[in-house]
């Protein structure tokens, strides 16, 4: 059984949030590894005679959500339901809610969404598909749905309240890991849940990232932001203190703001060639007051593809180090290359080491992504076997032409 949070967060409008805590998710979409965890965070209203429910929550915890929500209210008294964005992490256990409520409530949202809900579930309830910056007076508060699209499917919308300042986000200012309390007022390690933020961006929304700052611009033209005094996303913290904290932090991570000095490098190796290679650069990166942060593919070592992914946005170089694989970069290489091109494809300035054995594919595979990549590969050093003299000095040099770029 998840672990299930309701509380009361506000009086005035009187609001609580149900978290379900999922820890047994390892991967996020079947594919991003998420040790840390999620939770899938939905919000209940209550004003004037009228309960709105925003959002549900993972289908297979649906029997966990109902008993969450039967402990505040009957669910039958439920007047509205508004769902942001059809993906089943949010809107999986709605099935069940309207069942308990035996449709009586009147569903919000996009016009896709519907279109989704009744494809997922065969939902025939009374859906109303909103018009983006609609305003409907519930109760004695004025909500305002503004369609976010591609934050992260083209569905997604928010709730606005403007008489107290409130964004129901969904998976706007989400981010993974069950933290230990629910607002980040509570958090004891900010950085921490900041890089689960960048790594929910970046894997969930990262193809789509040129959208954040679209949409950010489009709620600050909007007043949104300048009014904004608590954000409730669908996943991780409530934001009640310092929400444009967090929205600044999407603002970064979609943009690619460099930290000082922060170099990533990410290679594979079969037989140690290449880690040769990688060792050299370390060495002369070290030399310059370098710490870099390492992943490497080995045969006994195989990182999560999302945390080499969430290190990107806000390095200053890249180093590269691949091996020749059947006449072409290894399949690690292929794959990782493929999923930042996707998800992290960014303009930093990038070095290529690689190693082969009887004929060599790192320039000419490189040169066949130029058209996809947008990190900027200043040069490209492949070497027969393992690294000489020569090998040596070119990769010094070229680590120090990277340092001089990435300043």
């Amino acid at each position: 059984m998840a672990k299930v949070w309701v509380e009361k967060l506000f009086d005035e409008p009187e609001i609580y949030i149900l978290r379900i805590d999922d820890d047994m998710t390892r991967f996020f979409e079947a594919v991003w590894e998420i040790p840390e965890g999620i939770t899938y965070n939905a919000y209940l209203l209550r004003t004037r005679g009228e309960t709105i429910l925003f959002d549900t929550c993972k289908g297979e915890y649906s029997e966990d959500f109902l008993k969450a929500l039967s402990s505040l209210i009957d669910p039958k008294t439920i007047t509205h339901v508004v769902v942001h964005h059809a993906e089943p992490d949010h809107s999986g256990a709605l099935p069940k809610v309207l069942e308990a409520n035996e449709y009586r409530a009147k569903i919000w949202c996009t016009p896709l969404t519907k279109k989704l809900l009744e494809a997922f579930y065969d939902i025939k309830g009374d859906l109303k598909s909103i018009e983006d910056k609609e305003e409907v007076k519930i109760g004695e508060l004025k909500l305002k749905f503004i369609c976010t699209p591609w934050l992260h499917w083209p569905d997604t919308m928010i709730t606005y309240i403007p008489e107290n300042g409130i964004i129901f986000g969904c998976d706007v200012g989400g981010g993974y890991s069950i933290p230990e309390d629910i607002d980040e007022t509570k958090e004891k390690d900010i950085d921490r849940y900041f890089r689960y933020v960048t790594k929910y961006i970046v894997t969930v929304i990262g193809h789509y990232r040129k959208y954040i700052p679209e949409n950010f611009e489009k709620l600050k033209n909007l007043g949104v932001l300048d009014n904004l005094k608590v954000l409730l996303p669908g996943h991780g913290l409530v934001w009640r203190k310092e929400p444009l904290k967090l929205l600044e932090h999407y603002a970064k991570v979609a943009l690619g703001e460099k930290t000082k000095d922060k170099f990533l490098i990410v290679y594979d190796s079969m037989y140690g060639f290449v880690d040769k290679m990688i060792n050299i650069a370390i060495d002369e990166l070290k030399a310059n007051g370098i710490e870099p942060v390492v992943y490497a593919f080995t045969d006994k070592s195989a990182p999560p593809l999302s945390d080499v992914l969430t290190d990107i946005p806000d390095s200053s170089a890249i180093i590269f180090g691949f091996s020749t694989y059947e006449a072409g970069l290894h399949p690690t290489a292929r794959y990782l290359l493929s999923e930042i091109v996707d998800k992290a494809n960014y303009e930093k300035p990038a070095l290529a080491l690689g190693s082969f054995g009887w004929a060599g594919a790192l320039k000419r595979e490189l040169q066949r992504l130029s058209k996809e990549l947008k990190i900027n590969i200043i040069e490209a050093i492949e070497v027969s076997g393992r690294p000489k003299a020569e090998d040596e000095r070119r990769i010094r040099e070229s680590v120090k032409k990277l340092i001089q770029l990435s300043l």
